[in-house]
């Protein structure tokens, strides 16, 4: 995994543009902006979601708007561009590991809390994955997608470490 972001690294370094363009446009869609509906479901998300998305508006001087239905919220019209701001500050390393863990957590919200150090890999991988973990414990564990939590849970691992190696 260090190698593919090493890999990746370099090859940021040629498309940063693109690549952050990119990671604007989805986070319109952040997982962490869809909030679910049953009454135990979003007392965990506003206890882990709830500081992680001030956070958030906070470090990237933004306010991303929250919703409990299907539609994508209509977002401030500077969020975007500050959001743009905050991913030109990272380094070519930084933001490949951004990049991976926003597309492995389906948040860029999340992804910024890990690069920027505001939680570890474990914290990450709870929040990104809180629905399907409560899901799991209310109805049983699938098979197939605790195997891919275990896939995910390990590339945080390595990401984390990633971020914290001298590049």
């Amino acid at each position: 995994m260090n190698l593919y972001l090493e890999k990746t690294a370099k090859e940021i370094g040629k498309d940063r543009e693109e690549v952050i363009d990119r990671l604007v446009r989805f986070s319109l869609t952040d997982m962490m902006l869809f909030w679910g509906q049953n009454e135990d479901l979003l007392k965990r998300q506003e206890k882990i979601w709830g500081p992680l998305l001030e956070w958030a508006n906070e470090e990237i001087n933004t306010k991303f708007i929250r919703t409990q239905s299907l539609d994508v919220p209509e977002q401030e019209k500077t969020s975007g561009y500050r959001l743009k701001v905050f991913l030109e500050k990272l380094s070519d390393r930084e933001l490949a590991a951004f990049y991976v863990a926003a597309l492995n957590m389906k948040s860029v919200l999340l992804a910024a809390a890990l690069v920027k150090g505001r939680i570890n890999a474990k914290q990450a991988f709870e929040a990104a994955y809180l629905e399907e973990l409560w899901q799991a414990e209310n109805w049983g564990v699938e098979e197939e997608a605790e195997k891919r939590r275990a896939e995910v849970r390990q590339e945080l691992v390595e990401i984390e470490k990633f971020l914290k190696q001298n590049g």
